[in-house]
């Protein structure tokens, strides 16, 4: 029986929404970080690039407010409850900011299972972003065999190097560049639950 590690996308994979466009809205800089999130997700620009930017967009906002916007997100809660009742194997892997998403990761109730981007403080607000994940990069630390979810173009070299890749559309469609590499594609959140559920068991 192999033993997978799971590694799941946050946006728009554990969350009905992708993040920074959603509060992006509520704070009146919609316009500008959907077009740089899109094109992200198409593969258009870098993801470091891009994400450095939006940040930009951000960084006059306290992080506080940020992150009490953010811990409020919709998340696809049959998935989230998979990810509790197996936190010893599922790990959340994301470009967001942890001082943006800690208590959004408090609420899914993985705390101590999180891969992300970091960030200083100064006064309340973001300093300097110090630490950019690369999801790549990232998958030669995982306990192999592993299995990888998500579906924005920065997800795909994960989903790549997985032993079970999986674009999920549930939420948005999935990048063509994951299609392109994924082992499955799934659409329905239940139906990605039950997956999960015999990769647990084989």
């Amino acid at each position: 029986m192999s033993e997978y590690t799971f590694l799941f996308d946050l946006d728009s994979t554990i969350t009905k929404q992708e993040i920074l466009p959603t509060i992006a809205k509520q704070l009146g800089v919609y316009n500008q970080m959907k077009e740089l999130t899109e094109s992200t997700m198409r593969g258009e620009l870098p993801f470091k690039q891009s994400f450095l930017q939006r940040v930009d967009i951000l960084k006059d906002i306290p992080v506080d407010i940020v992150s009490e916007l953010i811990s409020h997100i919709e998340l696809n809660d049959l998935l989230v409850e998979f990810m509790r009742q197996n936190r010893e194997r599922c790990y959340i892997v994301t470009g967001n900011l942890d001082v943006w998403i800690d208590k959004l990761v408090k609420r899914i109730g993985m705390i101590n299972n999180i891969y992300c981007s970091k960030a200083l403080l100064k006064n309340g607000y973001i300093d300097k972003v110090f630490n950019v994940i690369d999801k790549s990069a990232l998958t030669s630390k995982v306990t192999l065999p592993f299995v990888a979810v998500g579906d924005g173009n920065n997800d795909a070299e994960m989903i790549e190097a997985a032993e079970v890749g999986i674009g999920y559309g549930g939420v948005r469609d999935i990048a063509p560049a994951v299609l392109n590499c994924a082992s499955h594609a799934i659409y329905d959140e239940t139906r990605l639950v039950d997956f999960l559920e015999r990769l647990l068991k084989r």
